[in-house]
């Protein structure tokens, strides 16, 4: 996946230098919003650990404090987004969906079924470090059923799966779904069309519902393509009346650096419209236009 990202490591990087741009454009009266904007859009998120380290060394103060205070609103929390390293992020979301008021599946979901088992494995290890708490005993705690157990299959990030028997309950899935390979699972896809005549999206709908058919067919489309599940997400979160700004937020800043430019060729490719329209017509001022440099161009 190397290189599909609209945000890369920029190439005159100079850590002190930077921390000094941002210093003087939250110094003293007023912020300069688009200078803060322009140039942490432009550095990628290692150099972006570099500038902190540097802010402190020089000035003594934690600049994402300090750009909380200066800042606010969904610009504020799409900065402070780009500011934390990737797993931390995934982390951090992960235990604000578990431990908020009520659960938020909807971010269990998407960040259990769209990382590798690589990730997963990361993200738990980091979890447990951070929080001093299993994320598998976390999340069991705040769920439950067969929601539950294909979450916890995700969390076990498995390759292995047994022999495919293709039943009719709702756990059929859930031990289709279990290998993580995705090349295996699509042509088991292929399989279950020849065999049963569906595609299966089209009997999880049928036979499942609620948080359950929603982490199935999660697990379907980041099989079937990754880029493809966070266009269409993209695209939930915009369509219709009302902005999901947590879920906008959250996939422009996980997936500038990994793969936005496939999101978007899948975005163009699946709705009427470009990413880049959708956000212009959706969202206002710094905040809009920091998650246009980080959607980094129109596809006409």
């Amino acid at each position: 996946m190397a290189g599909r990202g609209t945000v890369k490591p920029h190439s005159g990087f100079n850590a002190n230098d930077d921390a000094e741009v941002l210093y003087k454009a939250m110094k003293g009266l007023g912020t300069d919003e688009a200078a803060i904007l322009q140039l942490l859009t432009a550095r990628s998120n290692a150099q972006r650990q570099e500038i902190k380290a540097a802010y402190k060394t020089l000035h003594g103060k934690d600049l994402v404090d300090n750009l909380k205070s200066e800042l606010g609103g969904k610009f504020e929390s799409l900065i402070v987004a780009l500011m934390i390293p990737p797993i931390m992020y995934d982390v951090k979301c992960l235990r604000d969906a578990i431990k908020g008021a009520g659960t938020d599946e909807k971010v269990l979901v998407e960040i259990l079924a769209s990382r590798s088992p690589n990730e997963v494995s990361q993200i738990k290890s980091l979890y447990k470090r951070e929080h001093n708490d299993d994320l598998e005993e976390d999340v069991c705690g705040d769920t439950g059923g067969h929601f539950q157990r294909m979450l916890v299959v995700l969390l076990q990030a498995l390759f292995a799966a047994g022999e495919q028997k293709f039943g009719t309950d709702e756990g059929q899935f859930i031990t289709i779904l279990g290998n993580r390979s995705n090349a295996h699972l699509r042509k088991v896809f292929e399989e279950y069309r020849k065999l049963s005549g569906y595609e299966i999206e089209e009997s999880i709908q049928r036979e499942t519902s609620g948080t359950l058919q929603e982490v199935l067919l999660a697990v379907v489309k980041c099989a079937r393509s990754v880029p493809g599940y966070f266009a269409d997400s993209l695209y939930s979160a915009m369509k219709g009346a009302g902005t999901d700004d947590k879920t906008l937020i959250r996939i422009m800043a996980s997936r500038s650096e990994v793969d936005m430019l496939d999101i978007r060729a899948e975005f163009r490719k699946r709705f009427a419209t470009s990413l880049h329209k959708m956000i212009q017509g959706d969202t206002s001022g710094d905040y809009r236009k920091a998650l246009l440099l980080l959607c980094g161009g129109d596809d006409a």
